[in-house]
């Protein structure tokens, strides 16, 4: 008997179990055919909502970016919070991401330095408006005084990937400097 879903229930679907194989067998062994099998579908099923693996993988670095963006910004439910106060209590990608362990090995394993970096710049695309709406305001209410948010916002945001992808300092001496620094800046302006 066919099972009949919506549309973005079907698509919702597609993207956890590719997922789950991505996981387990990582993305480069992991075949369209395969997700179709675990699902118990036909491969032409796939291939209605998504024309590629890789426009698939897309959409699974989108959703976990998008993950990692709300986890990041949870703070932001918190009102009445200056941008020091925030900055001091908002996790950064490395916290973010340590969370996530259940897909921890395909954008942070040994061989994953083109998917994480991938991964890394949707997480900054998603962010930087959120950061320039946060200095917008900060700026409205007289804690700063930055003519250029936009800027500003993309320089808090993509900077912080230098440190973040030096693995020669420890996760927590990572965290402590980008907060330190982005503190020292704000207290400047």
């Amino acid at each position: 008997m066919r099972i009949s879903k919506e549309p973005e229930e079907r698509k919702q679907e597609i993207v956890d179990t590719a997922m789950k194989l991505f996981c387990e067998k990582g993305y480069e062994k992991t075949s369209i055919s395969d997700i179709a099998k675990e699902m118990n579908v036909a491969q032409g099923l796939l291939y209605r909502y998504f024309s590629s693996k890789e426009v698939l993988f897309d959409t699974v670095i989108e959703q976990y970016a998008q993950q990692q963006v709300n986890q990041i910004t949870s703070i932001l439910k918190k009102k009445d919070m200056t941008l020091l106060q925030i900055v001091k209590e908002m996790p950064t990608f490395v916290e973010a991401e340590e969370e996530n362990s259940y897909m921890k090995e395909i954008f942070h394993g040994p061989d994953s330095k083109e998917i994480h970096m991938r991964l890394s710049m949707s997480i900054c695309a998603k962010l930087q408006p959120i950061v320039q709406k946060l200095l917008e305001e900060s700026k409205i209410r007289g804690e700063i005084h930055i003519q250029d948010t936009a800027t500003a916002a993309s320089f808090c945001v993509y900077g912080q990937l230098g440190i973040l992808l030096n693995q020669e300092i420890t996760r927590e001496e990572r965290v402590e400097r980008i907060k330190s620094f982005l503190i020292t800046i704000l207290k400047a302006l």
